[in-house]
């Protein structure tokens, strides 16, 4: 109660207008742009921001449980590897998954490639080519939720095949990336940083200003 009598009145804005101040879970390091998760339209104040401290270390990379309780459900801390993580699908599991997922039947996956990137590394467009079908998915949360039971982490992913032919996916992050990053903004305030301070390295180019008493 007292965050909120502190703050009343206070808003983010661009060009007059009250931003669209985006979150997620954890950006993995890098945040993403707008475009790359929703449609192509111009949001200048959700650029994508390096997650890092001035020493290069990485805000929302973190197993302190304080910090984590303190924005995370306990379901959601049942794993921490948000930063960093890893899927295996073998083969039958992968296309039996994307039959499921997609409403498509691709055979036999052959090969799941990334074609284009956003600037944290999320994958935008993806080639999914099977022996009976070949089609390109996306933006990040079609990728997400094609290649998980529920969705996957993020779409920044590599994909790696191993010796016994299953798909390994090396990601990183919790969610579409874009603007604040809830657990490195946990961090900073754990760390001293004042919400204005953290305001200011997730938006940037945004204006904080009391638009009403």
């Amino acid at each position: 109660a007292e965050a909120v009598e502190a703050t009343r009145g206070m808003a983010l804005t661009y060009g007059g207008e009250v931003c669209d101040a985006r979150f997620s879970k954890c950006c993995g390091g890098m945040s993403e742009t707008f475009g790359s998760c929703w449609e192509d339209a111009p949001h200048p104040y959700l650029e994508p921001v390096a997650d890092t401290d001035a020493s290069g270390r990485c805000f929302c990379d973190t197993h302190d449980m304080a910090v984590l309780e303190s924005v995370l459900n306990g379901y959601d801390r049942e794993s921490v590897d948000f930063y960093r993580w890893e899927v295996t699908y073998g083969a039958d599991e992968l296309a039996q998954l994307l039959r499921s997922r997609s409403g498509f039947d691709f055979g036999d996956i052959m090969e799941l490639r990334p074609l284009r990137r956003g600037a944290s590394g999320r994958i935008t467009r993806l080639l999914v080519r099977g022996t009976c079908r070949s089609m390109i998915v996306g933006k990040e949360l079609e990728i997400r939720r094609w290649l998980s039971a529920s969705h996957l982490r993020s779409s920044a992913f590599d994909v790696e095949r191993t010796p016994e032919g299953a798909f390994l996916l090396r990601g990183r992050g919790w969610g579409h990336g874009v603007g604040m990053c809830q657990i490195g903004a946990a961090v900073m305030g754990a760390e001293g940083y004042s919400w204005r301070e953290i305001l200011k390295h997730y938006f940037p180019k945004a204006t904080l200003e009391r638009i009403y008493e």
